[in-house]
């Protein structure tokens, strides 16, 4: 987080667990993080690395059952989203905090027009009367790039394309200008011209409005060109965070390195084979006692299999949890 900036949203030590017929999963595991007004926070690893159950539990957007937060604190504007009643969290979320989901096809009501979601949360939130809504919504859709905007209100969803779609979802995000937007992998679905003209978008929109952003995805690409700092997610834990030109100068942690390495370069020799990370993500059925990575990592020691890492500052704002130095090639000394 920038050096003296008080934090928007403020994370700490975060715990999700979802029952299940085969016993507990430990999706979110202690995760502590801290976002500043007007910064774009990248959150990446690989799927189920706990990217979207962090956010979505930070939120209460979970279904609980089978979901429980066992720990932790969300601290925004002074108050614990966690300790809020149902009536005061719909009150932050749409409003405060806007989300957009990744699917837009079933993020959208196929039965109501486009027009209808998107004025929705003005008049929930804004007590916009109908008109006043719908022209608002009509604005909010030239905002986000949506041509012939007024007319396209009576639309339904299954009559816009895969972009235009995700474009309606931004929409109804920004409808009550939150002062917090997070983003669930928005542009996985779309195609590379589409993905492009999203990522532009988002950066205009956040130019404009000044909003801080969680940037939800798997694609290191993105966040090289959005991000201002970066969260890597592992075995439901923050594995290592960074400002964005830092990680990708200077990783530290093993798993970020493994994920660097498997991008492919667009000055290699066409033959060479793209890189893959052995192995698969650890199965979550307790709260980890040793690091998750240990049994991909190319620089497992012996305690790696005894102790979870803890944080560990390095510079200002780079932090990464591993037993190993990748600057001296050795073990840390913590």
């Amino acid at each position: 987080m920038p050096d003296g900036a008080a934090p928007i949203l403020d994370v700490s030590d975060l715990k999700t667990v979802f029952t299940t017929r085969g016993g507990e999963v430990h999706a979110v595991n202690s995760v502590s993080f801290q976002l500043a007004p007007g910064e774009l926070l990248g959150v990446v690893g690989e799927s189920g690395s706990g990217k979207s159950v962090t956010m979505m539990s930070l939120i209460g957007l979970l279904p609980m059952p089978p979901a429980e937060i066992r720990g932790g604190q969300v601290m925004f504007e002074g108050h614990d989203i966690l300790k809020m009643t149902p009536a005061q969290l719909r009150a932050v979320r749409g409003r405060k905090i806007g989300f957009v989901f990744q699917d837009p096809m079933t993020s959208l009501n196929p039965v109501f027009t486009v027009g209808f979601q998107v004025a929705e949360p003005l008049r929930r939130h804004m007590g916009m009367r109908k008109k006043q809504a719908w022209k608002r919504a009509a604005e909010l859709l030239e905002l986000v790039g949506i041509p012939d905007a007024t007319a396209r209100l009576s639309d339904y969803p299954h009559q816009f394309s895969g972009g235009m779609r995700q474009r309606v979802m931004i929409a109804i995000a920004l409808a009550c200008d939150p002062q917090v937007l997070i983003a669930d992998e928005p542009t996985t679905a779309l195609d590379v011209t589409i993905q492009a003209q999203i990522l532009e978008l988002v950066r205009e929109l956040r130019q404009k409005l000044g909003m801080a952003i969680v940037w939800i995805t798997h694609d290191l690409g993105v966040i090289a060109g959005i991000a201002d700092r970066v969260m890597v997610m592992y075995g439901g834990q923050i594995v290592e965070q960074a400002p964005v030109r830092e990680l990708f100068a200077n990783p530290q942690h093993p798993y970020t390195r493994a994920l660097l390495e498997t991008l492919p370069s667009v000055t290699g020799a066409r033959s060479k084979r793209l890189k893959t990370i052995e192995g698969q993500p650890p199965a979550l059925g307790a709260h980890p006692t040793a690091c998750p990575f240990r049994a991909r990592c190319r620089h497992v020691m012996d305690v790696c299999h005894e102790q979870n890492p803890a944080i560990t500052t390095l510079d200002a704002g780079h932090d990464v949890a591993c037993f190993w130095d990748a600057t001296t090639g050795e073990a840390r000394h913590v």
